[in-house]
């Protein structure tokens, strides 16, 4: 498996040297192809001479330069250049300053190995650890940007959300939706985090301990917060107004669902069959709002007829919703019909939107190129 370490710099002299010797001793152990790749952003103080007098003596050393625009911008450029020039199966983001241990990255990939998606090196982990040495202020900024991102972004099952030191599969990345955020600076790692989420990813956190930087200083300023700030509630407006869409669609699905009904009950049909069939129709005028205006940028056009049979073929919302009726009707055989179709739309519900969120219009690759962004690591450039 080929193994790409990212590892963006910018005024790194005197600390990507020893990293990259640091790694190379690691790599050593490891029966992978390991690479690192040093995403300079044209440093001043010669990083980009260090590493390319490393490149002589390690042929796994690789060096791409471009301009300054903050970590996310280089993150997503390295990402690209290891997927399409290096043909990366797995990339690591690790900071160049220490702050993470080399020797780490053989447990991270280890959890690769095992089956994980997206590792994370984490400090708020039992085992984990923040350095003895930092202020009031300094864990107030990494706790208040923790909780920022899992209560307000929605992240609630990871516990160290704003961690630089992770292992991801190339294959997850294709799945995930980046292009429309233009994260810049720090909240690409929110960004990242929260898309690999919705992609179903299988996310696992190890313990690890942070080392605070001995060389150099930090590049985190306060653009950085106020952008990661912004982009943590922007997350949680493009899921909120999803789920509005969703609400509309569903009540609309209600009216039919109880029209229909009626109808056939007024037709003589017996309840036991005109329910079904109800719920049925509901579900079929559901995936045509649902796919043509809630989950648009997540349609591909050419994949309607398929999506269709995929979602009728998801029955548990049929089954939830007509097995309420039934209880129900056996239950309160004195009580409407329609109350008890009524009912049973609610449990259904809940079963269509996890449904549809996470798996009927849950992207899949096609190799095309997707007008929302979805193509940001089919892209070369």
């Amino acid at each position: 498996m080929k193994v790409v370490v990212i590892v963006p710099t910018y005024n790194e002299r005197l600390n990507i040297g020893p990293l990259i010797t640091a790694l190379q001793e690691q790599f050593q152990a490891m029966s992978h192809d390991m690479h690192v790749l040093v995403v300079d952003d044209k440093s001043p103080d010669g990083t980009a001479e260090v590493v390319q007098e490393l490149q002589t003596r390690y042929r796994n050393v690789h060096l791409l330069e471009g301009e300054k625009a903050g970590l996310g911008t280089a993150y997503i450029r390295g990402m690209r250049y290891a997927f399409h020039g290096l043909h990366a199966e797995v990339m690591f983001q690790m900071d160049a300053d220490f702050s993470h241990r080399p020797e780490d990255v053989r447990r991270l990939m280890a959890e690769v190995d095992g089956g994980a998606d997206f590792v994370i090196g984490s400090r708020y982990v039992k085992g984990g650890s923040i350095p003895e040495e930092w202020g009031p202020l300094r864990k107030l900024t990494s706790w208040g940007g923790n909780v920022v991102a899992r209560y307000v972004a929605g992240i609630y099952q990871v516990r160290d959300c704003t961690a630089g030191f992770r292992a991801i599969r190339s294959s997850l990345l294709l799945r995930t939706k980046l292009g429309s955020l233009k994260v810049e600076g720090y909240a690409f790692l929110v960004a990242l985090l929260h898309a690999a989420v919705v992609a179903g990813a299988r996310i696992r956190e190890i313990p690890v301990d942070f080392i605070d930087r001995k060389q150099g200083e930090s590049k985190l300023g306060l653009s950085d917060v106020i952008e990661f700030i912004i982009n943590a509630w922007w997350i949680r407006f493009q899921s909120s107004r999803i789920f509005i869409k969703f609400g509309i669609v569903g009540a609309s699905g209600v009216l039919v669902n109880l029209g229909f009904f009626t109808l056939l009950l007024a037709m003589g049909v017996d309840k036991y069959v005109a329910s079904p069939l109800a719920i049925q129709l509901s579900i079929f005028w559901n995936f045509l709002l649902n796919n043509y205006w809630t989950f648009r940028w997540q349609r591909t056009n050419d994949r309607t007829r398929l999506e269709g049979i995929k979602f009728n073929i998801v029955f548990l919302a049929l089954a939830v919703s007509y097995g309420t009726f039934l209880a129900l009707s056996f239950a309160f055989p004195d009580v409407s019909p329609r109350v008890h179709q009524l009912v049973g739309i609610v449990p259904a519900t809940l079963v269509n939107y996890f449904l549809n969120s996470y798996w009927t219009f849950r992207h899949v690759d096609t190799g095309k190129a997707d007008p929302t962004g979805n193509d940001w690591m089919l892209n070369p450039k």
